[in-house]
C-alpha cells in the first residue's frame, strides 16, 4: 500500500489516527500471511532486497548525500552526522546485514520445551511472532533494513517511522526492502514507512491499540520518554547508553590502554560507546591510560583524583557521570578497587553495557556478577554491544528493560510463545 502524502504535509490528529488506522489494518493482514510463511519464501525476499541495495547504490548514496546536505544547513552535531552518513562501505554493511538475517535459523514453530502431565496431556511452548510491530527511531538509515528484516524473518510486519533527518535515505532502502518482499511473493505491506515527518502521526502510531502489538523506541533520551509516556500499547525501551569501562589494578597495561581507546573512539556516535572510564586506585599506569585518551582527541573530564594525572584533563561537572556523549568526550573517575566500581556504577549506569578489564577472573566474574546491565563484559570493548557481533545478524536494539527481551534484540526477542496441549480425550473432573 503506497499512501500519497507529501512528507512534511501538516496533519490533525484526525488524520494521523486515519493514516495509522489505515497502515495497522494492512499490517494486520499481511501479519497473518506471514506468521505461516516458510522459511525459504522469507529469506528470499532479504536476499532479493539485497541485491537491489548493490543495484540502487548510486541513487541510495544520492539521497543520503541530501540528507547530509541537509544536516549540515541545521547544524546538527558531527556525531549525529556520522550516524545518518552513508558511504559504500556502509551501504554493503546494510547489504549484507540483510543476507546474514536471512541465513539465521528461523525461530517460528520452534518448540522452547515440552512435558508430559500425569494425566496424559502433553504440552509444549512453541514461538510464535508478536504480530505488528511499530518501530520509531532516529537518524540511522540502517535501521530502515535491520528493523525491517527482523521483523520480516520473525514472521512479523512493521510499520516504521524513521526520523526525518533521514528522510531521503530510508525512503531509498525502504524501496528496495519492499520491492524484495513483493518479488518473494510476500504483502508488500509486510514492512510500511510512515510517509509522513509530522510528529502527529508519532502520537497516533502510540495509541494504535488493537492494530500495534509493540512499540520500540530507538533513539535519543527524548524519543524513549515521549513513547514510554504516551504509548498505549506495550514498548520495548532502547535507553541510552550510559557504558563503563572499569580498569581493575590487576589489567595489563597494553590492553587496557587499547580496550579503553577503542571503547571510547572506535565510533563515538554507536550506543556501545564507553562514556566514564572508572580506575582502580591501585592501577599504576593510570597516567598513561589517560594521556593515550588525550592524544587519540578525546576531551577527558574527570574528579579530582583524575584530574590530579593529567594538566589536560578537566574538572567534571556533576551531569557528566550520568551523560551519554556520543561524541570524543569522556569521564574519568578514580575509585576504591572493585567496590568503588560497582558503586560508581549501580549510581550512574543506564544498564546497557559496562565492562572490566582485569587479569584477576575473581574479580572479573564478580563484576559479571553484580552489575545489573543488559550487557557485561570481561577484558573487551563495549563497542562489541551490538547484535551483528553477537552473530544475530542485526538488531533492532538494545533493550535496557527486564521484561521479554534484554540486551540486543533480533529474532527471537520479536516472538513470543503460545501453549500448545494435545490429549486423548482428557476431561477435567
Amino acid at each position: 500500500m503506497d499512501i500519497p502524502l507529501p512528507l512534511d504535509a501538516p496533519m490533525s490528529d484526525a488524520d494521523a489516527d486515519a493514516l495509522i488506522g489505515t497502515m495497522g489494518r494492512s499490517a494486520r493482514v499481511a501479519a497473518a500471511t506471514l506468521a505461516l510463511a516458510p522459511t525459504a519464501q522469507k529469506a528470499g525476499a532479504l536476499v532479493h532486497a539485497a541485491a537491489l541495495l548493490r543495484q540502487r547504490a548510486e541513487a541510495i548514496l544520492a539521497a543520503n548525500a541530501d540528507d547530509m546536505a541537509r544536516a549540515a544547513e541545521s547544524g546538527m552535531a558531527d556525531a549525529m552526522r556520522d550516524r545518518l552518513r552513508l558511504d559504500p562501505a556502509r551501504l554493503e554493511g546494510i547489504a549484507r546485514a540483510l543476507e546474514a538475517v536471512a541465513a539465521l535459523d528461523d525461530p517460528v514453530g520452534r518448540t522452547i520445551d515440552a512435558s508430559e502431565r500425569p494425566n496424559g496431556l502433553r504440552l509444549s511452548r512453541v514461538r510464535v511472532p508478536l504480530g505488528v510491530i511499530g518501530i520509531i527511531y532516529e537518524s540511522r538509515p540502517n535501521v530502515t533494513a535491520d528493523a525491517g528484516a527482523l521483523a520480516l524473518m520473525a514472521g512479523n510486519a512493521a510499520i516504521l517511522r524513521g526520523g526525518s533527518e533521514a528522510r531521503a535515505s530510508n525512503a531509498a532502502i525502504h524501496a528496495a526492502l519492499a520491492d524484495g518482499i513483493a518479488a518473494a511473493g510476500l504483502p508488500r505491506d509486510a514492512v510500511q514507512m510512515i510517509p509522513t515527518s509530522d510528529r502527529a502521526a508519532v502520537g497516533a502510531l502510540l495509541r494504535a491499540q488493537g492494530l500495534v502489538d509493540i512499540i520500540v523506541p530507538r533513539g535519543g533520551k527524548g524519543l524513549v520518554a515521549r513513547v514510554q509516556a504516551e504509548a498505549r500499547v506495550p514498548v520495548l525501551a532502547h535507553l541510552d547508553g550510559i557504558n563503563h569501562s572499569f580498569v581493575h589494578a590487576s589489567a595489563d597495561p597494553a590492553m587496557a590502554e587499547a580496550l579503553v581507546v577503542n571503547a571510547k573512539l572506535r565510533r563515538t556516535g554507536v550506543c556501545g560507546a564507553t562514556e566514564t572510564v572508572l580506575v582502580d586506585r591501585g592501577y599504576r599506569h593510570a597516567e598513561v591510560l589517560v594521556a593515550a585518551l588525550l592524544e587519540a582527541g578525546c576531551a577527558v573530564r574527570g574528579d579530582a583524583d583524575a584530574m590530579a594525572l593529567d594538566p589536560r584533563i578537566t574538572a567534571a561537572e556533576v551531569a557528566d557521570w550520568d551523560t551519554e556523549y556520543l561524541d570524543a568526550i569522556c569521564s574519568v573517575a578514580v575509585v576504591d578497587g572493585l567496590d568503588g566500581a560497582l558503586a560508581h556504577i549501580a549510581r550512574h549506569a543506564s544498564h546497557h553495557t559496562d565492562a572490566i578489564i582485569a587479569g584477576d577472573a575473581d574479580v572479573a566474574e564478580r563484576f559479571l556478577r553484580e552489575v545489573d546491565s543488559a550487557i557485561v563484559m570481561w577484558n573487551a570493548s563495549t563497542q562489541f554491544a551490538d547484535g551483528g557481533e553477537f552473530g544475530l545478524g542485526a538488531e533492532i536494539g538494545i533493550s535496557t528493560g527486564r521484561l521479554h527481551a534484554r540486551g540486543p534484540v533480533a529474532l527471537e526477542g520479536l516472538t513470543t510463545y503460545k501453549w500448545v496441549v494435545r490429549g486423548s480425550g482428557q476431561a477435567r473432573p
